[in-house]
């Protein structure tokens, strides 16, 4: 069956429900400062406890840091394509494709619905870093506020993409990039802080 996300037609304004719930449709949706803070004071406190209440150097501290900023642009590309852009061959992979990411290429220019709401980012956010602390152990101090400064990263592009005309200046070529993905094909250019994954995987389009 073809996308259901290939079928959507972009709007340039406006807005559409989630749900009949308010409660629920105002969760689903959020001012982009709100979770880029809350992952930069995450990002700090953790950092600090690692130079403060760890062993590792701080060389070794910081090369995890840029690991985990590295580590997060491979995520961002295939959770994108593997999840957002999943085949909908049914129709509860249907409705959660769009849920997930479907009304974000309808509508576009929504500024409240271009990052994850923050207390579906703080549940997300917890599972990860207890799962990278099974993984890593104390190494996870160092390299849990790498993956959130990537996250912050993409958040703020993906923001100024959306939210503002073509910059003159050096996120420019990030704009047209992931302009190439709405409006020319969805089937390409899945990273937005980085195309260097579709350079690998062979995604990438002018």
């Amino acid at each position: 069956m073809e996308q259901t996300i290939t079928k959507t037609r972009p709007k340039n304004s406006g807005t559409k429900p989630l749900f009949e719930n308010p409660i629920l449709e105002r969760l689903s949706r959020t001012h982009i400062a709100v979770p880029i803070t809350i992952y930069l004071v995450t990002s700090t406190l953790f950092g600090w406890y690692a130079f403060a209440y760890t062993e590792m150097s701080a060389l070794w501290i910081t090369f995890l840091f840029f690991a985990g900023i590295t580590v997060f642009t491979l995520v961002e590309y295939a959770v994108h394509r593997g999840v957002f852009h999943m085949e909908t061959d049914t129709p509860t992979k249907a409705k959660i494709q769009y849920t997930f990411h479907g009304i974000h290429h309808e509508y576009p220019k929504d500024k409240t619905r271009l990052a994850m709401p923050p207390a579906a980012a703080v549940f997300v956010a917890s599972a990860l870093f207890g799962v990278l602390f099974l993984l890593l152990g104390e190494a996870s101090y160092a390299f849990f506020p790498g993956f959130l400064v990537g996250y912050s990263g993409y958040l703020f592009v993906h923001f100024i993409v959306h939210a503002y005309a073509p910059p003159k200046n050096l996120f420019k070529w990030l704009w047209i990039n992931h302009s190439v993905h709405h409006y020319k094909s969805h089937e390409k250019n899945y990273g937005v802080s980085s195309p260097l994954w579709d350079h690998v995987f062979g995604t990438y389009m002018k």
